[in-house]
């Protein structure tokens, strides 16, 4: 694995008005064939994004399925479709999303990783795991924009990597989307948990709880309560029931630091068998045209 050399940034041109982080519940694989109501979420949330501030010069993608022991950078120029999963129809492993690389833009994410004192790594790999590729084959389906995935430490606590997604701020100004794909909720023992030994109906009835875990996320995020949100482990309700380990969670922090402290807006609110929640979230001040 090579470590990228610590220079200084040097800054990529992009519009004059800076592009919100978001971050998506991917759901279940599923998901890329039979969407739900988050599909057109998805599909309007490009067009939005496209008409508020221009379309990405490129997109860096922080999937809770792309982990790694330090940030590490996949620089292909171009990337394969990636089926990590096993056991679900044929159609889905047809689907394909081959997107552009971004070599160059790796470059300057390890540089303003390494400036912030965090370490980077940029390998010339790619490939994109169905966290990232589910949602974008919605949002934008030509595959035509540049995908840079940065793979994350599930061991790093959510402050950690707020800080990481605060030295990726400068991003936004030029032209590149900072995208967290996780999943709000994410107990699979819960999906699986039905008493005729499947899965409950896509449409079943929310369980409390995962209403309970949904609910108090979406009002410390528009009231800005980084404290509490950072230490939800300790402070949401039902988080450990929700999460027993939080690494579909963390690419939320990432797309929240790049933002900073402030409000952040749930754009989409959903729940599928139940207990696995579709919700998305835009973060800064773009993100209300978004929503």
């Amino acid at each position: 694995m090579d470590t990228a050399t610590a220079t200084t940034p040097t800054r990529l041109a992009g519009p004059t008005t800076a592009i919100a982080p978001i971050y998506l519940s991917h759901g279940s694989p599923m998901t890329a064939l039979e969407p739900g109501v988050a599909g057109p979420f998805w599909q309007a949330l490009g067009a939005r994004i496209d008409a508020s501030v221009g379309r990405p010069r490129a997109i860096l993608a922080v999937s809770a399925h792309t982990l790694t022991r330090e940030p590490v950078l996949l620089a292909a120029a171009r990337h394969t479709t990636v089926h990590d999963f096993s056991g679900f129809p044929e159609p889905l492993y047809r689907l394909r999303y081959d997107a552009p690389g971004e070599p160059v833009l790796a470059q300057r994410v390890a540089g303003l990783l390494k400036t912030a004192g965090l370490p980077a790594h940029v390998v010339p790999e790619g490939g994109l795991d169905h966290g990232i590729w589910a949602p974008l084959r919605f949002a934008w389906p030509q595959a035509d924009i540049p995908v840079l995935p940065l793979g994350f430490p599930p061991d790093w606590s959510p402050a950690r990597l707020f800080a990481l997604g605060q030295a990726l701020a400068p991003l936004a100004a030029e032209g590149v989307l900072v995208y967290g794909s996780g999943s709000i909720t994410h107990n699979l023992r819960l999906v699986f948990a039905s008493r005729s030994g499947g899965m409950p109906p896509l449409d079943a009835a929310e369980m409390p709880e995962s209403a309970a875990f949904r609910g108090w996320f979406a009002e410390r995020s528009a009231a800005a309560d980084w404290d509490a949100l950072l230490d939800y482990r300790r402070q949401a309700p039902h988080a450990a029931l929700m999460h027993p380990t939080d690494e579909h969670l963390l690419p939320f922090y990432v797309a929240a630091g790049a933002a900073g402290r402030v409000p952040a807006t749930r754009l989409h609110d959903s729940i599928t068998y139940g207990c696995l929640g579709m919700d998305g979230y835009g973060f800064g001040p773009g993100a209300g045209a978004l929503a």
